[in-house]
């Protein structure tokens, strides 16, 4: 189920996630810039490292670009290769404008960064001593994701459908797709081995938490539309 658009009209510019994405692409422009090699050592030195961020291990001094804590930030920005950049921006393209809206920019801002922080929490607390580098915005959006829900519920997604060699195009409310959305991830982090590599899902289900927790208490109460 791909998501291509939603019907929920937006009454600001979201200058923020706008700018979030524009950044992504700037990152990774600059990662493919710097070669292959050096393009991996990013992920050492800018990801997520759970060991490092605990201090159960240390990078080498030359892939030591910044602080530990920070990679929780950095992390954010970087992504491993064109369809995982892609597939981030898609989501933001559709889901945080509206989120932004109802916040403004500044408690926007505020809520994609603590969001982060929760699937970051989520990724480095049940392995603090795994070694496997995590980038992409995914944990962050995927709390955008749940502002979206709880606000949203009824809003209305033109979603893909593959049905074989063919798109079947079906217009779902939110609560179904972004409730699938979860449930998808939820199965996928039970199923996968722990510290295996691939996609982060414990991140993505931190991330949606941390925005189920962290919504009502922006807005100071629950919006459904």
């Amino acid at each position: 189920m791909i998501p291509i658009r939603d019907d929920n009209p937006k009454h600001r510019t979201p200058y923020v996630a706008y700018g979030i994405m524009g950044l992504c692409i700037l990152v990774f422009v600059w990662q493919l810039a710097l070669g292959r090699q050096e393009f991996q050592n990013l992920f050492f030195s800018l990801g997520l490292i759970p060991a490092v961020v605990t201090g159960q291990a240390a990078l080498p001094e030359q892939l030591a670009l910044v602080p530990p804590w920070l990679t929780v930030f950095t992390s954010m920005f970087l992504h491993g290769g064109f369809f995982h950049l892609a597939g981030n921006l898609l989501y933001l393209w559709i889901f945080a404008d509206n989120v932004e809206d109802v916040l403004g920019h500044v408690r926007f801002t505020i809520f994609y960064l603590l969001c982060g922080v929760g699937a970051a929490a989520a990724q480095v607390l049940p392995s603090p001593d795994s070694v496997i580098p995590m980038v992409g915005a995914s944990g962050a959006i995927s709390g955008v994701l749940a502002a979206y829900l709880l606000m949203f519920p009824h809003a209305r997604v033109l979603v893909a459908i593959p049905l074989g060699f063919i798109l079947h195009m079906i217009k779902l409310r939110a609560v179904t797709v972004l409730g699938f959305w979860f449930l998808l991830q939820l199965l996928s982090s039970l199923m996968t081995p722990p510290d295996t590599g691939g996609v982060a899902f414990r991140a993505h289900l931190g991330g949606f938490v941390a925005g189920l927790v962290l919504l009502p208490l922006l807005t100071g109460r629950r919006r459904a539309g």
